[in-house]
């Protein structure tokens, strides 16, 4: 049984195309479970505690208003939510250390990476209706990513391959 999002999209049209050209980062290209939500703004807190948690194979969608002028996601955190069952996290936002990010066995899209880290303020949403890159992701969705691209649906789908 086959994952690719090209394959999904061509046998369910219905799903959701994120329309943003993010770029790999984790050692797992091809990653996909249910989402869990974040917004927040240049503090990465609440990433740190949902990366705290058992991942259970979810992805972590981080609404991070497309801000590069800091990462919200880094090496220390990637290692934590492979550790933790998470299946990998889509960043509307930067990362940093991005060379030992790549041998973690972590799905990990963002926009770009930004040397310097976020603050520390416990600020932002969980579990929210989150919008970027032409969709709207909620708690609960089912994700999918591969080098083609991330694509959502309200349940997880399959394909014959």
């Amino acid at each position: 049984m086959s994952l690719a999002t090209a394959d999904l999209t061509d046998e369910h049209p219905g799903l959701q195309v994120l329309e943003l050209p993010l770029r790999d980062f984790g050692g797992s290209k091809a990653f996909h479970g249910p989402v869990t939500t974040l917004k927040v703004f240049e503090d990465n807190s609440l990433v740190r505690a949902a990366f705290e948690e058992p991942g259970a194979g979810r992805v972590l969608v981080v609404d991070g208003g497309g801000s590069l002028r800091c990462a919200l996601v880094g090496d220390l955190l990637a290692e934590l939510a492979a550790k933790n069952g998470w299946a990998g996290a889509v960043v509307y936002g930067a990362i940093r250390d991005s060379a030992p990010i790549v041998g973690i066995a972590i799905g990990l899209k963002a926009l770009a990476t930004h040397p310097r880290k976020s603050v520390k303020r416990g600020e932002g949403q969980r579990d929210i209706p989150v919008s970027f890159g032409g969709l709207t992701i909620r708690p609960g969705d089912y994700l999918y990513a591969d080098a083609d691209g991330v694509v959502v649906g309200a349940a997880a789908v399959h394909t014959a391959g």
